[in-house]
């Protein structure tokens, strides 16, 4: 654990805190945000998704978009870890494969920011029960 010496250092403790607890805040109304699943099941995680999913933390909160990013069970796409759900507000969620820090920070920069589609989504291949 870090130590306080003076009123910086706990202010500066204090604002890494609050970022860290702000999901809380932001899981009250997660329809008007982006939302971003990152699998992490064993299988994931052995492809790399730990990798992604701090990417997708670290690049979101540098770049000021307000997003959701949690981790998931197996999707059920071994063949294409590490997969990334995105949600766009007023969209369907999107499933991407072999998700690796580049084509993240292409789905930061293309889907999310851009609205515009990127290769690598896996194909619904089923339907919803209404």
């Amino acid at each position: 654990m870090t130590r306080v010496k003076n009123l910086d250092d706990l202010r500066k403790m204090r604002d890494q805190l609050q970022s860290k607890t702000n999901l809380r805040d932001k899981s009250e109304k997660p329809e008007d945000m982006v939302q971003i699943k990152v699998a992490m099941a064993t299988c994931c995680i052995a492809s790399g998704s730990r990798d992604t999913m701090n990417f997708f933390v670290d690049e979101l909160e540098k770049r000021n978009i307000e997003a959701i990013v949690t981790q998931t069970g197996c999707m059920g796409y071994c063949y294409a870890e590490p997969t990334v759900e995105v949600t766009v507000p007023e969209k369907e969620p999107i499933i991407f494969g072999n998700v690796d820090t580049p084509k993240a920070d292409e789905i930061i920069e293309k889907y999310i920011k851009g609205g515009e589609m990127v290769d690598g989504i896996i194909p619904v291949n089923y339907q919803k029960i209404d």
